[in-house]
């Protein structure tokens, strides 16, 4: 499956614990990534200094829905991927 054009739902709605470049303390959940363009395309995508997170989250019929379906449909799924993967001191 591709990415779907000017989604970026992956870039956004997961927290990334990880340093990147010009986050070097990972990201919230639900702010873009800053690697981020206007097109919600990756600046990073196959560079070395992209998080192995990002690399690892690849789109999937689950995670993005079927090609009818908004990104808000990737938001609020990877929201519930969030919430459900926090550390029990977080829930």
């Amino acid at each position: 499956m591709q990415c779907r054009p000017q989604c970026g739902a992956c870039c956004i709605a997961p927290s990334i614990t990880s340093p990147i470049p010009g986050m070097p303390a990972g990201k919230p959940a639900g702010v873009p990534c800053i690697q981020l363009d206007d097109l919600f395309r990756c600046k990073l995508f196959g560079k070395p200094e992209r998080p192995d997170f990002c690399g690892g989250l690849q789109p999937s019929l689950d995670m993005c829905g079927d090609a009818d379906q908004p990104r808000e449909y990737a938001m609020r799924w990877l929201h519930a991927l969030e919430l459900a993967t926090q550390p029990a001191s977080k829930k």
